[in-house]
């Protein structure tokens, strides 16, 4: 399925393939994959184990290769870059939120959050980081070290340094993964929050359609495929499309 979008997208690919190993063992993660991630939109990629998800998300942000097709973030394909320009390009221009935290514990959360500014000796807006310290409810938290922390509370950390240097894009995976139901569904609402408050970009992979639901639109892939899209999401409808690869057998581009 080739998707055509007329918006501005912060990345895409297009006709991405990605096969792992060689010969009969090879395995062919993502099968001619076309589609844009539209800029100022909160995006979630869905599908059964093994169907591709994570590896398109890597692909579209520069944490991996593609085998064939391109990768681009806005206007910049990822193929033309040389190690150098590529780490720049990522520090620069595309945010990352991990199912770990990923912090680093010696810093405080300040110290945490403007890390990306600090590496790449810019000093950023001052008024950027304290919208963003607000939309995190984190002002009273920023001289706390991560261990001092609850894990909701150290994935906020985690998403406001993601937009603390202002990213095209910002690439979510699983971020409640290891989140408690109401500490998952308050770091989602930041995301939609960054996304519609503060015109950032997200996308996200997830395999919880509560999670999903949260996005402007939700993508679904089978077999390294991309199958279906649906806009205005909500759990029980995403829930029932998910249900429907269990049973699927050749229709709709996934195979059994």
């Amino acid at each position: 399925m080739t998707t055509v979008t007329t918006t501005r997208t912060a990345a895409r690919v297009e006709n991405a393939v990605k096969v792992y190993g060689s010969g009969d063992t090879s395995v062919r993660a993502l099968d001619g994959v076309s589609v844009g991630f539209p800029a100022g939109r909160f995006t979630a990629i869905m599908g059964p184990s093994g169907s591709g998800k994570s590896t398109l998300m890597h692909c579209a942000a520069g944490l991996d290769t593609l085998t064939s097709g391109t990768a681009h973030i806005g206007d910049t394909e990822l193929s033309t870059l040389d190690d150098r320009r590529l780490t720049l390009l990522r520090r620069d221009r595309v945010g990352f939120v991990f199912q770990a935290f990923n912090l680093v514990p010696t810093l405080t959360v300040a110290e945490n959050i403007t890390l990306p500014l600090d590496l790449a000796r810019g000093k950023g807006s001052r008024e950027w980081i304290d919208a963003l310290v607000d939309v995190v409810g984190l002002g009273d938290r920023l001289h706390h070290r991560p261990s001092e922390l609850s894990g909701g509370q150290q994935q906020r950390v985690a998403v406001a340094r993601a937009f603390a240097g202002r990213p095209d894009v910002v690439f979510a995976d699983e971020p409640t993964g290891n989140l408690d139901s109401r500490s998952g569904e308050e770091v989602l609402g930041l995301l939609g929050r960054a996304v519609r408050q503060m015109d950032r970009t997200v996308v996200m992979v997830t395999h919880d359609p509560v999670a999903a639901a949260h996005a402007d639109e939700v993508l679904f892939l089978a077999d390294g495929r991309l199958v279906d899209r649906m806009e205005a999401p909500t759990a029980d409808k995403v829930l029932d499309r998910m249900k429907a690869f269990d049973g699927a057998s050749g229709s709709e581009g996934v195979r059994s």
